[in-house]
């Protein structure tokens, strides 16, 4: 596959990185420079200056002004240049794209493709990212691979069993059979893992001090092009959510990934670990933002080693797919149909 999806929201930054110092990233192929206003608000502008294309990120802010590096040429926060050198008269076509820009659940959430179609409430949802009742510790990591890699890692958990033994995987995830429904109308893929009476790994142990085996769930929402959400429950054996939905005798841990293409074979792996427990112990927050990260790590490794893998292959090359990959198809047909500008299949109206 090849190409991005366009009219679609990817998540460009994490809120805290951007301030008055200016912020270059690359998405979906496209050089951007975002920076924040003195009222507040992010702007992000096409990173090339209109005159001779040198890096915008590379000059300065003046009055929350884009002043170019190279010959001064500024622009506002629409992308219009307000100033050239030598002369008074700023030509009508001196002018950069202003990218569309929210910000939502702590990301900056970037808008590729035609500018009109922008609709900040499509925008899918991470609620516990920077919600009161939750604590979160969170990260970035680059990837030397596509982000369809990704895609596929996270939709296919049995991974964990031996990627990351010792850390998050058990036997039992890989033996446990998953369930996967596809929502066209809404570009989302749900892959569920119910586990019952099983080994707690050290991950979970740790952090929520439950000892002896468990019933784990893995609920895995995936949202087309770039958010990727898992629902992880961890309680005693035996302990069920009561009937009128109660479930306080289990800990909740929201596991966040926005999965954002940089270029064809590069990624931002943006994740976070929100969690409903020990909200106030900083030992098990330190714990969870290095195990994970290593955990993260240890996908960015294997990642960028398959895409090395994958430059050598001939085209054509055939895969063998089984029962545990029924997910992570789904998602690259999801990304397939985004990607060549298939519309969203319409919700059939009573």
């Amino acid at each position: 596959m090849s190409g991005f999806a366009q009219d679609q929201w990817y998540v460009a930054a994490y809120t805290q990185e951007v301030g008055t110092e200016l912020l270059a990233r690359t998405v979906c192929g496209e050089p951007i420079v975002f920076y924040r206003k003195s009222t507040g608000e992010v702007i992000g502008l096409f990173d090339r200056c209109a005159h001779r294309r040198y890096p915008l990120s590379e000059g300065h802010l003046s009055d929350d002004q884009l002043v170019c590096g190279y010959h001064g040429f500024t622009y506002d926060g629409t992308g219009v240049c307000t100033y050239v050198p030598g002369q008074k008269r700023v030509p009508r076509t001196a002018r950069v794209i202003s990218y569309p820009v929210a910000e939502l659940d702590s990301f900056v959430w970037v808008w590729i493709g035609d500018p009109a179609n922008a609709d900040v409430t499509t925008i899918p949802r991470a609620p516990w990212m920077d919600h009161e009742n939750w604590t979160t510790v969170s990260g970035m990591e680059p990837l030397d691979a596509r982000y369809g890699l990704l895609i596929d890692n996270l939709l296919d958990l049995s991974h964990e069993t031996y990627l990351h033994g010792g850390y998050i995987g058990t036997p039992e995830v890989a033996e446990t059979p998953t369930t996967t429904e596809v929502d066209e109308a809404a570009s989302v893929v749900y892959v569920s893992r119910r586990m019952t009476d099983v080994e707690c790994p050290s991950f979970y142990a740790r952090s929520t001090g439950i000892t002896g085996r468990i019933d784990r769930w893995q609920d895995i929402e995936y949202h087309a092009p770039c958010l990727y959400l898992l629902h992880s429950r961890i309680a005693p054996t035996g302990v069920a959510p009561g009937a009128d939905g109660d479930d306080s005798g289990a800990a909740h841990a929201e596991i966040v990934y926005a999965v954002t293409p940089s270029t064809e074979t590069t990624t931002m792996d943006f994740w976070g670990v929100a969690r409903d427990f020990a909200r106030d112990d900083v030992s098990v927050s330190e714990f969870l933002f290095s195990n994970n990260r290593e955990v993260v790590m240890q996908d960015v490794v294997a990642l960028n080693l398959l895409e090395k893998v994958i430059a050598t292959e001939p085209d054509g090359y055939q895969e063998l797919s089984i029962n545990i990959d029924t997910g992570g198809l789904a998602g690259r047909r999801m990304l397939q149909r985004l990607t060549e500008g298939v519309a969203p299949i319409p919700v059939p109206t009573a």
